[in-house]
């Protein structure tokens, strides 16, 4: 049995859900009252790929307070892809995206010296009333700063956790099989929970343009 290994980070300001999402996606729990993160948070979730391969991923919840930015070079580093996540009812948390994504792409890239694989994450979209960012903000931010792509989520409500990580995660083995000289007929799933950039889905009254 064929083991990969895979580093993905999660960045954002503070109080966007990043703690709640690895925790839903990893545990299927979710819990309002988190503790604000203080450094970087580990979780590790395996997943069977096919019958001669499972992923083990190594998910890594970094703390959003300015006081640990000095930090981040050391906790981007050896990552193969990134979850930028910024809360729907406070748009200065979407603004900030671009200094974070900036901030991945100055310090880090991958070992054939590409940028690494990032996802625009726009949280909380249970909160209709609350919304201070529309689609078409998150649409244009996500192709002016290459983003892989984008979807809404609610972690409360489990919408579009599993799709978003499952697009990711296809983008990570298919560069792991491009670096590693495998033919494209690497073993996989197939590409059922593929989302691409250039198709549009509704679910939950999430729009996901991954």
């Amino acid at each position: 049995m064929t083991e990969v290994l895979f580093k993905v980070i999660i960045i954002g300001d503070p109080t966007v859900g990043k703690t709640s999402f690895v925790q839903k996606y990893v545990n299927n729990s979710f819990r309002g009252d988190y503790k604000m993160t203080i450094g970087v948070d580990f979780a590790l979730k395996v997943i069977k790929w096919s019958d001669k391969c499972n992923i083990k991923l190594q998910l890594w919840d970094i703390a959003g307070q300015e006081r640990f930015t000095s930090m981040t070079r050391v906790y981007y580093k050896d990552a193969h892809a990134c979850l930028v996540m910024f809360d729907l009812t406070q748009k200065n948390t979407f603004q900030n995206s671009i200094k974070w994504k900036k901030d991945l792409d100055s310090k880090c890239t991958l070992k054939d010296a590409s940028p690494v694989p990032c996802l625009l994450l726009a949280n909380k979209c249970d909160d209709t009333e609350l919304r201070e960012v529309t689609q078409d903000e998150i649409e244009e931010l996500c192709r002016d700063n290459d983003f892989l792509g984008w979807s809404e989520t609610s972690v409360k409500e489990g919408t579009m956790i599993e799709e978003a990580m499952g697009f990711l995660i296809e983008e990570m083995m298919a560069k792991h099989a491009e670096l590693e000289g495998f033919s494209d007929s690497y073993p996989g799933p197939g590409s059922n929970i593929k989302l691409r950039k250039e198709e549009n889905s509704q679910q939950n009254g999430s729009k996901c343009s991954c």
